[in-house]
């Protein structure tokens, strides 16, 4: 599939060249179509379908934090711009 997709640009380049820019743009989105479809051949799986279990979408409700991120820095509030 990767070589469509490489003859297919390839082929748009050269019509490019020579001026042939109609059937050049129509060779670059078939193999735009041609990428996608592979694409989507390659991540489709019989077992999860187009779902991608391994990507975590869901927010995390607290995010874990290091017990000593602040030990030893003393937070002072400033009054009128002085420390």
């Amino acid at each position: 599939m990767m070589a469509a997709v490489f003859a297919l640009l390839s082929l748009a380049l050269v019509l490019g060249w020579f001026g042939r820019r109609s059937i050049a743009l129509l060779c670059i989105l078939l193999c735009l179509a041609v990428a996608v479809k592979e694409f989507l051949w390659e991540i489709h799986s019989s077992e999860y379908g187009y779902r991608m279990p391994w990507i975590q979408t869901r927010l995390i409700d607290r995010l874990p934090a290091a017990p000593q991120a602040l030990a030893g820095h003393r937070l002072t509030e400033t009054h009128g711009g002085r420390a």
